[in-house]
């Protein structure tokens, strides 16, 4: 199952819930604010800055790191196996899918939260165990990766994104 269809299967799962009244308003509130929030009301300044970060460092994500790991080599396999992983080929499609469909998630502002949550945890995994005994110099595209998907994490999309039309 891709991510896109897991966020899909979500999404009716939720629906469904709430026709059949087993979710109450407030669940569905906090589900939208996880799902899709973030602050509102920047200035246009802030607005800009955060959605050319979000659509270069999506892009960049996507097409310079992830579209190569998908589907993923048996390279990629083998190396997902020697950091331990249980499920290999899992694991790297995981690692594949995160910097792609992530990054394109990222670069349009949907499921932002979701998309920078994923990125992270694969960085940190690429910063300890295939660059973990690299130079600064080698770490440092990674690290930067790692802390823009945290502020995003944090921050949300901002109001120039899908997530802020949803959330409304």
């Amino acid at each position: 199952m891709y991510k896109g269809q897991i966020m899909l299967s979500l999404t009716l799962n939720c629906a469904i819930l709430l026709l059949q009244n087993k979710i109450s308003t407030g669940e569905i509130q906090m589900l939208n604010k996880l799902m899709f929030g973030g602050e509102t009301g920047l200035s246009f300044a802030a607005n800009a800055g955060l959605t050319l970060l979000r659509i270069f460092t999506g892009i960049a994500m996507a097409f310079a790191h992830g579209i190569g790991k998908v589907p993923p080599q048996e390279g990629l396999i083998e190396r997902t196996a020697s950091l331990g992983f249980p499920m290999p080929t899992f694991f790297a499609w995981a690692a594949g899918l995160s910097e792609f469909a992530g990054g394109i998630l990222l670069a349009i502002g949907l499921f932002t939260r979701f998309a920078s949550f994923f990125i992270a945890i694969t960085m940190i995994v690429a910063l300890v165990g295939v660059h973990g005994s690299d130079p600064f110099a080698t770490q440092e595209k990674a690290f930067l990766f790692l802390f823009i998907a945290i502020a995003f994490l944090l921050k949300g999309s901002g109001d120039w994104s899908i997530d802020s039309f949803l959330r409304r």
